[in-house]
């Protein structure tokens, strides 16, 4: 089957072209990635509500890829935490050729059909997680052979692609394909693709989080107070929630720990 993500790019000749040129033209194609993904929307908002249903009974949310496609998972996966102020290990983020693979490229990982399975086992997977695997060419080994053994166990699946009738589209039980065409270089899947996948993720992980109530309004009440910033974040967050002086807000965040709480302790 030919591949979208692999066919040849409308621009040529890229090493002639000013630097001018090459913004403007790479910028013209990444314009396109926002419009694939509304295409799609409907597909990412039932692969939402099937997280959410899970995740209510105690399930996590599993991602898993290889190359900038786990990279991105584990990117979407680490940011909870921080955002949202959920458990480590409530959104994981694996990729082929573990974590060593993260900084540079481990031969061949992406092409293990037994690796990915035994990383799930080793996070203990069940019933109520949700694995969504990410391949923009949506063919994988380690990604493909491990949500087909997730298919047989009764695990919900998902995946995220951009080349429609790929192994990961027809094998994930909630199939989000963007289509955003061939890629600037040819085959460089890390540009428009990884672009269309690290939205979908956003997308996934921040309306997933609201239904589960850790956003207030549109305010991060459960973020973590992990730097200065942040403090001051939140402390401008309870001055606008409460009525209170900027002091007294501080003293009310240092004092519960979290937005949430500071604004809740005032009424």
């Amino acid at each position: 089957m030919d591949k979208i993500t692999e066919s040849t790019s409308r621009y040529d000749q890229l090493e002639k072209m000013s630097t001018a040129d090459l913004l403007q033209n790479i910028n013209t194609e990444d314009r396109t990635v926002a419009i694939a993904v509304q295409h799609v929307l409907p597909a990412i908002g039932q692969l939402v509500d099937a997280i959410v249903e899970r995740m209510q009974r105690g399930g996590r949310l599993i991602y898993m890829g290889a190359g900038t496609s786990g990279r991105l998972g584990i990117v979407d996966a680490s940011e909870c935490p921080p955002t949202f102020g959920v458990p480590y290990g409530l959104v994981i983020g694996l990729i082929a050729g573990g974590d060593a693979a993260i900084r540079k490229a481990v031969e061949f990982a992406e092409d293990d059909r037994e690796q990915g399975w035994k990383d799930l086992q080793e996070h203990a997977v069940g019933k109520n997680d949700t694995v969504i695997g990410i391949a923009a060419s949506g063919g994988t080994p380690y990604v493909i052979s491990a949500l087909e053994k997730c298919n047989a166990e009764g695990i919900l699946t998902g995946g995220i692609t951009c080349n429609p009738g790929s192994a990961l589209a027809t094998t994930a039980q909630h199939s989000v394909v963007v289509v955003v065409g061939p890629e600037f270089v040819t085959g460089s899947t890390r540009m428009k693709s990884g672009t269309a996948q690290k939205l979908v993720l956003n997308m996934i992980s921040t309306a997933v989080m609201v239904k589960l109530g850790r956003v207030k309004g549109n305010r991060m009440v459960d973020m973590q107070l992990s730097n200065n910033k942040l403090i001051d974040r939140g402390t401008l967050m309870v001055m606008e929630g409460t009525g209170v002086d900027y002091e007294t807000a501080n003293g009310l965040l240092k004092k519960f720990g979290s937005v949430r709480a500071a604004i809740d302790s005032q009424g």
